[in-house]
Parts: structure tokens; C-alpha cells; sequence
């Protein structure tokens, strides 16, 4: 079976592990450990009789939800099946520009949405020294016909770039692309989303996700949120129901579980820590600091032979970086996982 460029492939993994897929210890996609919350399965049930009928076009409710949850108008939100559609319907605004800069290293998506539209790309690497992961353009070049796409909390470091950093590229860029999938894992008072000031400018897209932080990724829910002569154009380019009625009344009940939002804000950071805390202890392992649900390891070993034995003799899954060409095969992403999954890993890695 072909090695997956994503995490989670839980089907190709137990084929290599010998083992059936619930078998396995998912450490490779970086969902919370968390959900999903019961007030989204309770939704979910309370809206099977609905099935029989098409969902709104307009996602009148899930959109009201939206606008409420960011203090932002309705009309400046899109719903859509997972930012990965969004990010498509994006990869075709990009290809008509110039070029695109794109930060590396950048998600795997990012190439093919914009390899699928031809779309000129222009690779901008981060300093890829340990604890230095910095955001840097050439100020020199022209940019003014050009996009920019980045994610922030960036996606495989977990580096969190500050609002200040990134608000002077949005004068410099025709087209400003912000994926922050990873954002509402950063509680309130520190997070650094570009939100509050999206309705200052027009050529600001923010992605956000609606699965990861609450643990539903088989659901499929993204939104874009950009000005909303934008987001109408985009409205045209796509299939009239991208969002399925049980997502959309699981995403409006999650939204409103504030009690699931701390719970989560108080479980990361100490469950990131002893997980940091583990890895850097062992041999030949140099984790970095992260802001996200998931920590980039450098190891002094391959890699990807670690995964194949962690699958073997644990029955565990990492995720390599591999599709990542900056990275290769000296670095592997984790997810944060509850204590005893974090300490099984660790106890894994010791005994390797």
C-alpha cells in the first residue's frame, strides 16, 4: 500500500503494523484526544429525521453561529466541506495572480490546490534552525500583483507568529491568505488571529477548522472568513451543498459548548509539556516548541524507519515528514495525545 502524505491513514498503517485500524495508537493526525464534544453528538442525532431533506444553501443558522462566535457579520463567513474545499476554491483566486509565495515548510495541500489551477509558486523558507523558526520576506521584491499563503499556528512547527509580523504583509500583497486551522487551540488571551481586523482589508482570507479542535475530521467542516463580495464569487464556483446537515448542526452546537472550549484550553498545555518534557530526554530526539496540538521532533535516526518500528513492535503511528522535502527524513510530527497515550509513546521511543 502506498505510504500516505497525510496523517490519520489509519488503513495503511494497521496493513503494515499486521494489525486491525482501531488497533492502533493515531499520533500522526493532530485531532484532540478530547471529542467530540457531547453536545455535537447529541446534535447530530436530533437532526437524523432531517436527512430526507436538502440542507439550506445559505447555512442561515451555522453562519449566525459563526458570526456570534467571531463578533463578526454573517455575510463575511463561508461554510464549506472542510478548508480543504475552501483551499481549492483559493488555489484558483491565487493562480490568478503573478505568483504565489508560500511559506515553507508549507501543508501538503497548499501544492496541490495551487498545482491544480497552474498557479506560479514562489517557495520562502523559514530559518530551519532549532528554536529560531522566524518570518522573514525579502522586502526588496515586488509583491504588490502577487499572494501570500501561509498557516499560523504554522503547520509542521507549531511556531505561532505574532498578528504585528504578519499585518504588514497585507499592504504588500494583492492577496493574503492566512490558514489558521490550528488557532483555537491557543487559548483567548494569547492567540494571535488576524480576525479582528479582517473587515480592514479586502484582500485578507482567513481559513479556520472546525474538526481538529473538536474532534471532527470525519465530518468534514471549514469556514472561510474574507470580505463577502469574495466569498460570493466563491459561492458560484462550487457545488450549491458543500456542508451536510449533521455537520452543520454539530458545528452550531460546538460552537456553544464553552464548557468543551476550556476543558481543552486547560488540558494542552500541561499535556504538551510532559510530552516535550519526555521526548527531549531521550537520545538523539530534539523536539520544538509549539503553540499547536502537535510537536516537530528532529531525530538523529531515519525517521521513517522509526515509524515502521513504532508500527511493528507498538502499534503506534508518528507522522513522518517526508512530504515535507525541507524537513525529509530526519524530523516526525506527534500529535498531543491524554497522558497515558503520551507516556505510552515515550515509554516506545525509550525502549526502541
Amino acid at each position: 500500500m502506498r505510504q500516505p502524505a497525510h496523517g490519520g491513514n489509519l488503513a495503511w498503517a494497521a496493513a503494515l503494523a499486521g494489525c486491525p485500524p482501531d488497533a492502533i495508537l493515531d499520533f500522526s493526525a493532530s485531532i484532540s484526544p478530547l471529542g467530540p464534544p457531547n453536545s455535537a453528538i447529541a446534535a447530530i442525532l436530533s437532526q437524523l429525521g432531517n436527512l430526507k431533506h436538502y440542507p439550506d444553501p445559505k447555512y442561515s443558522e451555522l453562519r449566525l453561529a459563526l458570526s456570534h462566535f467571531h463578533q463578526l457579520p454573517p455575510e463575511w463567513i463561508l461554510p464549506g466541506n472542510g478548508s480543504a474545499e475552501l483551499l481549492t476554491l483559493i488555489g484558483r483566486e491565487l493562480a490568478q495572480l503573478a505568483a504565489t509565495t508560500l511559506i515553507t515548510p508549507a501543508f501538503g495541500d497548499y501544492y496541490r490546490t495551487l498545482a491544480a489551477y497552474n498557479a506560479n509558486v514562489l517557495e520562502c523558507p523559514l530559518s530551519l534552525v532549532t528554536g529560531n523558526w522566524s518570518l522573514f520576506l525579502d522586502k526588496g521584491q515586488k509583491t504588490k500583483d502577487k499572494g501570500l499563503l501561509l498557516n499560523n499556528p504554522h503547520n509542521p512547527t507549531g511556531k505561532i507568529f505574532s498578528r504585528d509580523s504578519i499585518l504588514p504583509y497585507l499592504e504588500q500583497f494583492a492577496l493574503v491568505v492566512v490558514d489558521e486551522a490550528f488557532m483555537d487551540f491557543v487559548p483567548p488571551n494569547e492567540e494571535e488571529s488576524l480576525i479582528p481586523v479582517v473587515q480592514e482589508y479586502p484582500n485578507l482570507v482567513i481559513l479556520r477548522s472546525l474538526t481538529k479542535f473538536y474532534s471532527l475530521p470525519g465530518l468534514r467542516l471549514g469556514y472561510a472568513i474574507a470580505h463577502p463580495d469574495c466569498l460570493a464569487k466563491w459561492q458560484l464556483w462550487r457545488d450549491p451543498w458543500p456542508v451536510n446537515t449533521l455537520a452543520a448542526a454539530a458545528a452550531i452546537a460546538a460552537l456553544q459548548d464553552t464548557e468543551f472550549q476550556q476543558q481543552t484550553w486547560a488540558w494542552l498545555p500541561p499535556a504538551r509539556n510532559q510530552l516535550f518534557q519526555g521526548l527531549a530526554e531521550i537520545p538523539g530526539l530534539q523536539p520544538q516548541v509549539s503553540a499547536a496540538n502537535f510537536l516537530l521532533v528532529e531525530s538523529q535516526e531515519s525517521t521513517s524507519q522509526l515509524q515502521h518500528q513504532l508500527l511493528k513492535y507498538h502499534q503506534i503511528l508518528i507522522r513522518d515528514c517526508l512530504s515535507f522535502k525541507e524537513l525529509g527524513d530526519r524530523f516526525f510530527r506527534v500529535a498531543v495525545r491524554e497522558e497515558s497515550d503520551n507516556q505510552r509513546l515515550l515509554t516506545a521511543l525509550s525502549g526502541k
